[in-house]
């Protein structure tokens, strides 16, 4: 198995812009079914709410193999109870290796550490490798939480007691 480290990191930093700026490069391609343009990532990356996922009402995690950006993902506050899981990217040259898994545990250790009992998400349909990643780590569907143009789906999980 490839040696994972993931640990909170500001999503500002060079390695976590890098890597938000290919996980909305990659959804953003594939929703439009076409590579999206510098400008468009610019855009789109712009008034996100990345800002948030800090303590207390969030928190970005970045993972690593070999010192090497590989995956980011975010938990962010919704309520006392509610944590949404968020912008979970590997970078393709890292899939396949356990790191999905490793980081949505993360994911969810820092949601409990943030006062969360439950984890939701959103996703789109063809999204199907994340949308099977989260079946095969417990989520299960559950009615839409929030609207929007790319909310197409949504899932949630029983966070039970953890290591934080």
């Amino acid at each position: 198995m490839t040696p994972w480290h993931l640990a909170p990191e500001a999503f500002d930093t060079a390695d976590a812009t890098g890597l938000r700026r290919d996980y909305y490069d990659e959804v953003a391609s594939r929703y439009w079914r076409r590579p999206a343009t510098a400008a468009e990532v610019d855009l789109g990356l712009g008034g996100d709410g990345a800002e948030l996922l800090a303590p207390p009402t969030g928190r970005f995690v970045v993972g690593r193999v070999d010192g090497a950006p590989a995956a980011c993902g975010g938990v962010l506050m919704l309520d006392p109870e509610r944590a949404e899981v968020t912008r979970v990217y590997l970078r393709p040259a890292f899939r396949g290796t356990g790191g999905a898994g490793l980081l949505l545990a993360r994911l969810e250790e820092e949601a409990r550490r943030l006062g969360a009992c439950r984890a939701v998400l959103n996703t789109r349909l063809d999204l199907v490798e994340a949308r099977a990643l989260y079946v095969r780590h417990g989520y299960r569907e559950i009615p839409a939480y929030r609207t929007g143009p790319y909310v197409e789906v949504c899932y949630g999980k029983e966070l039970g007691p953890g290591e934080g």
